[in-house]
This record gives C-alpha cells, sequence and structure tokens, in this order.
C-alpha cells in the first residue's frame, strides 16, 4: 500500500511491477519524483460534484443544470489534482442524470477527473429529507431529489435512473436530525420492507445501494435489508453495529463536512448545534471503533471546496483510528464499494497505474495526505510539481 522508498513500472495504463526496486527496461522514461512516499490513488466515497460552498438549497434553485455540469466538471478536476483518482458521487442534487454526461466525459478523454461511480439524483419521501420544505408550498419548489413513496415507486425510480446511466442507488432513509440530551433523533423514511425491496431490485440489476442514515430506527432498517454502505452513520445501536460487522457493511463517517459547518455557520444558534451534532459523532465513532465496525472515507465534499477533501482521513486519525487503518479504509474498502475491488486501492502487478505522492511518511503523520504532490491516474501524469 505504501512506498518508502519505492518504484513502480507502469506499462500503459496498469502497474506491471511495484517494489523496493524494479526493472528499467531499455528506453522507459523514468520520473524520479526524490524522497516522497508513493501510495493507490485516494478514494473518496462521498462527494457532491455538483454542489459549491454557499446556500445549498438556492444553488439547485438559482443555478441551471448545464451551469450545474460545468461546474461539476471543475469539480472532478480539482478533486482529480488533489489526488483522489477514484469517487462516487452521491446524487446530483436535482440535477437529474447529468452526472451521467460528466462520467462519460472523463471515460472518453474529453475532460480530466476521478474514476467516477454516479447515482444521479438520490430517491426520497414527500416532505423528506431533501423536500424544499422551507420554501413557499405555492411556489412548487423542486425536491433535490426523486420521490418515492412506496416499494413500486421505489423499484421505478431505480429503474428510471438505471436507464439514465446511474452505477448505484443513493437513498435517504433518515431525515431532520436533532440533539436532546446529548442523543441524536432522526425519524427513518423507509420501512426495513422497502428497503428490502430496493436492494433486491438493485441486486437484480448487479448494482449497489447507499443509503443516508444518521440513525435509530433507520440505520437498522438499513443493514437488516442489506444495504452496501451507511452514510454518515453518526449514531448506530449495538444490534446495529453487530450486523454492521458480521454482514460486512462499512460506515462512512463524513467528518470533514460536520466540521466544516462548525465552523463555518451562519449564526451561534446554528454553530452550537453543529458543534452538538459533531460530538455526537466523534463519542459514537468510538463505540464503532471499539466495536469492529468497518469503515470506508468518504468526505462529502461539495458544501465545502472541493479538492480539499484528504482532511476527513486527518480527521479519523484525530478521532480514534490509526492511520495505517484509515488508509485501509480509504483505499481497500474504498475500492470494494466502488465495484473496483483487485482493479484500484494496492499497488500491484495488474491494478490500474493510479499513483499519488506525497512527502513524508502518512503512516507517522496522515496530513501528508493533504500535500500531494504526484498525480498519476491509468498510467497518465495528470499533476506533477
Amino acid at each position: 500500500m505504501v512506498l518508502q522508498p519505492g518504484e513502480i513500472l507502469v506499462e500503459g495504463e496498469r502497474i506491471r511491477a511495484a517494489g523496493t526496486s524494479v526493472e528499467h527496461p531499455q528506453g522507459a522514461k523514468i520520473i524520479d519524483l526524490g524522497d516522497t512516499t508513493l501510495l493507490p490513488g485516494l478514494i473518496d466515497a462521498h462527494v457532491h460534484l455538483f454542489l459549491h460552498p454557499g446556500a445549498e438549497d438556492l444553488q439547485t434553485v438559482e443555478e441551471s443544470v448545464p451551469w450545474r455540469t460545468l461546474l461539476a466538471a471543475d469539480a472532478a478536476k480539482a478533486d482529480l489534482l488533489a489526488g483522489f483518482t477514484a469517487e462516487r458521487d452521491m446524487g446530483t442534487e436535482g440535477a437529474g442524470s447529468a452526472d451521467t454526461a460528466v462520467r462519460n466525459a472523463i471515460n472518453q478523454g474529453l475532460i480530466p477527473g476521478p474514476r467516477l461511480r454516479i447515482s444521479g439524483n438520490a430517491i426520497n419521501i414527500l416532505g423528506g429529507h431533501e423536500d424544499a420544505i422551507h420554501y413557499n408550498p405555492a411556489q412548487h419548489v423542486l425536491p433535490n431529489a426523486d420521490y418515492a413513496n412506496s416499494i413500486d415507486q421505489l423499484i421505478e425510480v431505480i429503474r428510471q435512473q438505471h436507464k439514465e446511466g446511474s452505477d448505484f442507488v443513493k437513498i435517504y432513509e433518515t431525515g431532520k436530525d436533532s440533539i436532546v440530551d446529548g442523543e441524536l433523533h432522526t425519524p427513518y423514511q423507509y420501512s426495513e420492507a422497502q428497503l428490502g425491496a430496493a436492494v433486491e431490485e438493485v441486486h437484480r440489476l448487479g448494482v449497489t445501494v447507499a443509503v443516508h442514515a444518521q440513525g435509530e430506527p433507520g440505520t437498522l432498517y438499513a443493514v437488516q435489508a442489506g444495504v452496501t454502505s451507511i452514510e454518515h452513520a453518526t449514531q448506530l445501536s449495538g444490534e446495529t453495529m453487530r450486523l454492521m460487522r458480521e454482514k460486512h457493511i462499512p460506515a462512512v463517517p463524513t467528518f470533514a463536512i460536520f466540521d466544516y459547518f462548525a465552523q463555518h455557520a451562519p449564526s451561534q444558534a446554528v454553530a452550537a448545534r453543529e458543534k452538538a451534532m459533531l460530538e455526537v459523532k466523534i463519542r459514537e465513532f468510538k463505540k464503532q471503533i471499539a466495536a469492529g465496525v468497518p469503515f470506508a472515507v468518504g468526505s462529502d465534499v461539495g458544501p465545502f471546496p472541493h479538492g480539499t477533501q484528504a482532511r476527513e482521513m486527518e480527521l479519523m486519525v484525530r478521532y480514534g483510528m490509526k492511520p495505517l487503518a484509515v488508509l485501509q479504509a480509504d483505499m481497500m474498502e474504498g475500492a470494494k464499494l466502488l465495484g473496483w475491488a483487485g482493479q484500484i486501492g494496492e499497488l500491484k502487478p495488474g491494478y490500474f497505474a493510479d499513483i499519488v505522492a506525497v512527502p513524508g511518511n502518512p503512516l507517522e503523520d496522515i496530513t501528508a495526505v493533504e500535500r500531494v504532490s504526484f498525480v498519476m491516474k491509468g498510467g497518465a501524469v495528470v499533476r506533477q510539481q
């Protein structure tokens, strides 16, 4: 996973050999990166390419989908230059299947960006998490997700999104959150039976389903149904953690977004609420580590600047994980979540030549991943300082 010192022989878009020393074929181009550490390309399992800092709801109302798509392409470039060679885009926030175009343009070499798994719009209930409920109802402001209020509607929306090019399904399983006496309260949005039907449908299509799920009982319903990952996972019961461990369903904590909101709140009251939520997350995260819950790394970048999300790994270490465990969660667990296990996430022969270089040793100082100096994706150099 980490080479220092190390050499990698790249042939075409894949790694031919990796180790402390490899053969130097005649005529091979040599790139000397000096005293740096070589890592597999970073993976962010929770991004929003179609969001940028600022009022999130207003973006989706005031900005056209073509404009948001251009901004998404720019965001993809920023993430790639920061060392993120693979990402999972967790919903376009009202831009429908526009992320299909961004993914396809990257795949065809028209624009720079990470390898992408995309979901189109997320799926939500009427009056749920992303339903523009603070606007004048007479204006009929559209939601930032696709409505599905029953099993039949869930299946119909999943099929429509799949037709439009989605790689996986994103479902909002919990709604408005509140902290009361240090405990998280959040209503569930879909029953276990409804989620089970969604899981059955995505399995039929050969894809996966990730859920936004902050707390109970929604998180329990989700893992009982067999979803692929629990996004945010702020507060989990003992039974939920047990099932996640047994079924190997990773939590994706997304500390970076909570940390950003706590530091950039528009008022003292909002800042107090965000800090209380972050404190709950930190406390519960330590319990999850102790319980053996598997983790992947996802930042929820978008509401904070693209290209800065490696801070997520710093926060996961600060709040209790070892640097090696965080790197494994990022690269190995991330590769599994994105469906590219055996293709990315390790520096091994036959894997894609997705390689980054950082100063120092991230096993000793995880913040090294925030100072990427070299990026290669599929054997092509996209950044070299």
